[in-house]
């Protein structure tokens, strides 16, 4: 009688954060002990009398495949809408749509620092610690990289020829382009404008609640993503390289735990500690998914739910800063760079490093907050201070835990820069900040009745 009565209270008890931590430690232990029975992509069949089950194939590339890829398509699903919705909702609630061109300038000024800022600092401490020298490795393989767009290019790109295109393909610039062309049109459109208006704030609410609903599933498509994933990484992957990979994710931790907090605190007066402690569930989802895009409507919640960012400010920061704010990304690349020409023993001089802290922070701009994005950038970098691109191929296989990482990285410095933001515009709600239960009471939905939410 009495397991029957505390077990309920028990569960109620268990925040998400938890129950997605426990399904990411899950995960990796189910990876990992599946790679131990299979080692080396082999399989395991199991005899059932008539017939043999192919573990292989029945759960790594059966169920877990299938509930992880679903959990991916469903985040990816709400990301173009949500992002629509809210930044024509926050543009609409500016009375002074002079506001946003401010806005925007304050946002892009802080990304593009903070990149500068990651991207330095790599450098410094790769040259530092030094991790190709001495490694002399030798590789048959090539990485074929794409053309960088040009600077006109990517300006031009960002206005869309047909939006219902832009929605299709996911390309957030264009996407956040018409949205922001649509709001203004709407705040400008009297009485027409004002009943549209209404309209989107309702879509809003129910968008949000959408997102609600997914995050309470996401222990689960966490669980299966790192399962997947753990069944074919290993740490004797990372081999030689394991230096290169301590390096890159020291710095990585090092400028989420230390760069952002500081920058918060002389910006704003923000107690960081808070900060931090909010970000856990975005920052899990990041590191999960290694999309930044496919973690926006769990940042723009964050941030709106939990932060105390209005929405006018966070439906435009977030969105913008998945698309250009890649941090992590570019630690990556100054450690790759500086690990690289160290292997091929070529030295470069500051002129160079200057020209790849330039290029990674520009190159940041328009591009996709998708996985393996780096490497493309990575490729691009290495092209313009005459390192051999094939040199990429060393350090792929360790590529995507550290991808992982950063996406997570990238994230809370969106989140960093839309409080920062909003602080300066007093679109801030000092007292949601600093309540530790904060946006808690939305995460729970009671799917018995529906009616009643």
């Amino acid at each position: 009688m009495t397991i029957e009565q505390t077990s309920p209270t028990v569960l109620k008890k268990t925040s998400l954060t938890s129950r997605i931590v426990i399904g990411m430690v899950a995960g990796i232990l189910l990876g990992t002990f599946l790679q131990w029975l299979m080692p080396n992509g082999s399989d395991k069949v199991i005899n059932l009398y008539l017939f043999d089950l192919s573990l292989k194939g029945l759960l790594v590339d059966g169920v877990l495949e299938v509930i992880g890829q679903i959990f991916m398509a469903s985040l990816r699903m709400l990301v173009v809408p949500l992002v629509f919705v809210s930044l024509v909702c926050g543009v609409c609630s500016l009375k002074d749509t002079s506001k946003l061109g401010r806005i925007g300038g304050k946002a892009i000024a802080l990304y593009l620092a903070t990149t500068a800022i990651a991207i330095s600092f790599a450098i410094f401490i790769a040259l530092i610690i030094a991790p190709g020298e001495g490694v002399n490795m030798v590789t048959n393989s090539s990485f074929t990289s794409r053309e960088a767009p040009s600077l006109a290019q990517v300006i031009i790109q960002m206005f869309p020829t047909n939006p219902f295109a832009s929605f299709a393909q996911g390309n957030m610039l264009q996407v956040i382009v018409f949205a922001l062309l649509f709001g203004i049109a709407i705040a400008l459109s009297g009485k027409a404008g004002e009943r549209i208006a209404s309209f989107f704030e309702d879509l809003s609410e129910v968008i949000m609640r959408l997102v609600t609903i997914l995050m309470n599933i996401a222990p689960y498509g966490v669980f299966a993503l790192l399962a997947t994933l753990f069944t074919t990484v290993s740490l004797t992957t990372f081999g030689n390289l394991i230096e290169y990979f301590l390096v890159v994710f020291f710095v990585l931790v090092i400028h989420a735990l230390v760069t952002y907090p500081v920058i918060l605190k002389l910006l704003t007066g923000l107690n960081p500690i808070i900060f931090l402690k909010k970000m856990r569930d975005a920052a899990i989802f990041a590191f999960s998914t290694a999309s930044s895009n496919a973690t926006i409507p769990v940042t723009l919640e964050t941030a709106t739910k939990k932060m105390g960012v209005k929405n006018s400010i966070a439906s435009f920061t977030v969105p913008l800063g998945a698309t250009i704010n890649m941090d992590g990304t570019a630690i990556m690349q100054g450690v790759a760079t500086v690990f690289i020409a160290q292997v091929f023993t070529q030295d470069l001089t500051l002129a160079d490093y200057l020209t790849v802290v330039l290029t990674a922070t520009l190159a940041s701009i328009g591009t996709a907050g998708v996985p393996g994005v780096g490497l493309i950038m990575l490729a691009m970098v290495l092209e313009q201070v005459g390192l051999p691109v094939e040199g990429i191929a060393l350090i792929i296989g360790v590529d995507r835990l550290l991808d992982m990482t950063r996406t997570a990285v990238n994230v809370t410095g969106d989140s960093m820069v839309s409080i920062v933001v909003a602080k300066s515009e007093d679109q801030f709600d000092n007292e949601m900040y600093v309540d530790p239960q904060a946006g808690h009471n939305i995460e729970e939905i009671d799917f018995k009745h529906l009616k009643d939410n």
